[in-house]
């Protein structure tokens, strides 16, 4: 988890992604990252995952407090929770940092709620090979769901490597299907939504399109692509 103070006022939506950059040998690194925190917050909070071999997260890890970085002008992105559809209920699938986009949504939400706005009700399904990946988040997902009106399921792929989990195990989107039916979240009443893994994704969306799903009631954000080997 990473916090930057923005020397200027951003405005975005939930589910939004900014663009960070470090310069190194004259050139920007940059890579987008959907944010975590929420607008109502002054601070831009990411869920970054650490990639060895990478350009830029070796640099992100090697920062220090009162480091900068740089944060592309505007904030974009078209992942946001749906209001045009007429649904009150949402249920969410991510891989790892996929949760990052639903993090801001329902911090937002919550104080929202605060100010008197209509209820929404959220189920998130977040799947990581072993539970150590799931970050600060689970946590702070799991004092939210007290409240009611979330459900947060994390399952792990790989439980044989981490005997001390007792959660849910198996692919995010066998779990996914479990949940939606038991949480009575369908077509008629729900918008569905994909974040992180791109088979992942391309997964959730057949559930959704098999359960009836239109193309308007389905959002998706692809952290990256998979790419065929050269012949």
């Amino acid at each position: 988890m990473f916090r930057f103070r923005p020397e200027s006022q951003f405005t975005f939506r939930p589910g939004q992604y900014a663009t960070l950059a470090i310069e190194h040998d004259g050139k920007l690194i940059q890579r987008p990252y959907s944010i975590v925190s929420s607008p109502y917050e002054d601070f831009l909070e990411f869920f970054v995952e650490l990639v060895p071999q990478g350009e830029l997260t070796p640099r992100i890890w090697d920062l220090k407090p009162n480091d900068h970085v740089l944060v592309r002008n505007r904030i974009v992105g078209a992942f946001t929770r749906d209001e045009k559809a007429g649904m009150k209920r949402h249920i969410m699938a991510a891989t790892v940092t996929g949760i990052a986009p639903y993090v801001s949504m329902i911090r937002t939400h919550r104080v929202d709620l605060d100010r008197g706005a209509i209820e929404q009700r959220f189920a998130v399904v977040q799947g990581a090979s072993r539970s150590w990946e799931f970050g600060i988040y689970k946590d702070e997902m799991d004092k939210i769901a007290r409240q009611g009106w979330v459900d947060y399921i994390p399952t792990v792929s790989r439980p044989w490597e981490d005997p001390e989990w007792n959660g849910e195990s198996g692919r995010v989107d066998d779990v996914f299907r479990k949940y939606a039916d038991n949480l009575d979240f369908d077509r008629t009443n729900s918008v569905g939504y994909a974040c992180g893994h791109p088979q992942m994704i391309e997964n959730i969306r057949g559930i959704l399109a098999r359960a009836r799903f239109p193309k308007t009631q389905i959002k998706e954000e692809k952290y990256f692509s998979i790419a065929s080997p050269e012949s």
